[in-house]
C-alpha cells in the first residue's frame, strides 16, 4: 500500500502572512485540522494552523512566511503519510488503494481494472478493459462492495450497464 495519501490540493495564497486554500480530497473535510504535518511537491511541511468552512481549507505551513512563498505551491498536490490521515468510513477506501482493483459484477465476472478515481461530487470511476476506457458514477445501486483487501470492486451488472460509457465513443 502507498504510504502517501493525497489530500488536498493548494489552490491559491491566502493573504499575505503564507496561508495556502487548499480543495480537500477527505470525507469530511475538517479531519484536515487533525493532520500534524503534510508534503507538497517533495518538501515536508509541520501544519502550524488548519481551519476550514464548508468547501475549502486554509494551511499555515512551517517555512512558507509570505504570500511570495505561498503562490510556489499552487497546483501542487498535498498529502499526508497514511498514518496521520483519519481512516474512512466503513464501506469508504482511499482512492490510492482502488486504483488497480479487478471490477467485477456480483457474479464474478471480470469487467476490467479501475485505472483513476475521479473527484466529484459522485465520484467517476475510470476502468480499463481491453486496450479501451470506460467511466461510471460512483452512484447509489452501482457499486455493491468495495473490498480493497480482495482487491475488488463489485458493481450491480444492470446499473453498470445503465451508466457505464466508453471514452470516446460517439453512442
Amino acid at each position: 500500500m502507498q504510504q502517501n495519501i493525497v489530500i488536498a490540493q493548494v489552490l491559491k495564497p491566502q493573504g499575505v502572512r503564507g496561508e495556502v486554500k487548499v480543495k480537500p480530497l477527505l470525507d469530511d473535510i475538517a479531519d484536515i485540522k487533525r493532520i500534524p504535518r503534510v508534503t507538497i511537491a517533495g518538501k515536508e511541511y509541520k501544519v502550524l494552523s488548519a481551519r476550514c468552512d464548508a468547501s475549502f481549507a486554509y494551511l499555515g505551513l512551517a517555512g512558507v512566511a509570505d504570500r511570495d512563498a505561498a503562490e510556489l505551491l499552487r497546483g501542487k498536490e498535498v498529502e499526508a503519510a497514511r498514518e496521520d490521515v483519519p481512516a474512512p468510513a466503513e464501506g469508504r477506501a482511499f482512492i490510492v488503494d482502488v486504483i488497480g482493483c479487478t471490477v467485477c459484477t456480483e457474479e464474478g465476472e471480470p469487467l476490467g481494472k479501475v485505472t483513476n478515481v475521479l473527484p466529484a461530487k459522485t465520484d467517476i470511476f475510470v476502468m480499463e478493459r481491453e486496450g479501451r476506457e470506460w467511466m461510471f458514477p460512483a452512484a447509489d445501486g452501482v457499486i455493491v462492495e468495495i473490498d480493497v483487501e480482495r482487491g475488488a470492486v463489485t458493481v450491480e451488472k444492470k446499473r453498470f450497464g445503465e451508466v457505464a460509457v466508453l471514452q470516446g465513443s460517439e453512442a
